[in-house]
């Protein structure tokens, strides 16, 4: 298991607390079926593909059982990564993180949003981070695909999930992306019906 050690310590104790005492709604039960569609249309099973946030890691698992070779899981918490390294002892342990996002280095095809985004604290500052990262991260053609909330973030809200405006996510992705497609989703799991949208957002080519 590797260990990312940039400054992440206060996030990796608060979600690590949360998962020790089981605080997670957000978890499905199961691979999220808008996304399991979407990977069933992938014929390139050695791409490399980044799922941060993975929490227990139920995309990354499905990808990996079904003969996706390059999978990376990736999360803040220590124990959630424990948890899904016991789960799922097959899952190569080199391509478990234990660490930050924005901290990481390395290139990939593919990255998978599925309620990370809307984990860490809505700021202007913080999603276009989010957004360049991702812009970084991803090697020529990649793309960014998965799951956003359609639902406004509430006035004074203190805790996760925050949700966000379809004018405000296109304005936010496109510096970085062409294509971009968003879809209410008409597939979700039945505690997200009517709450959702799936993405789909390939890297510009920026050119200097």
């Amino acid at each position: 298991m590797k260990n990312n050690t940039m400054h992440f310590t206060l996030q990796s104790e608060f979600w690590s607390r949360r998962y020790k005492e089981n605080e997670s709604p957000w978890d499905l039960g199961e691979v999220s079926p808008p996304l399991k569609e979407y990977f069933e249309g992938i014929e390139d099973q050695e791409m490399k593909i980044l799922i941060p946030g993975a929490g227990a890691g139920y995309e990354a698992a499905w990808l990996h059982q079904n003969g996706f070779s390059n999978v990376y899981y990736m999360d803040f918490s220590q124990e959630a990564a424990e948890q899904f390294c016991k789960q799922n002892p097959s899952f190569p342990e080199k391509n478990v993180l234990v660490g930050d996002f924005f901290g990481e280095e390395n290139s990939y095809d593919l990255i998978v949003e599925q309620t990370f985004f809307c984990a860490f604290e809505p700021s202007e500052e913080n999603r276009c981070r989010y957004a360049e990262k991702a812009y970084q991260l991803l090697r020529s053609g990649g793309k960014l695909v998965g799951l956003w909330w359609n639902f406004p973030i509430e006035k004074d809200q203190i805790d996760p999930p925050y949700g966000g405006s379809l004018q405000e996510y296109i304005s936010l992705f496109k510096p970085y992306f062409s294509s971009i497609r968003f879809f209410p989703c008409y597939n979700s799991h039945p505690s997200r019906q009517g709450k959702e949208y799936f993405a789909i957002m390939t890297k510009k080519q920026i050119h200097s």
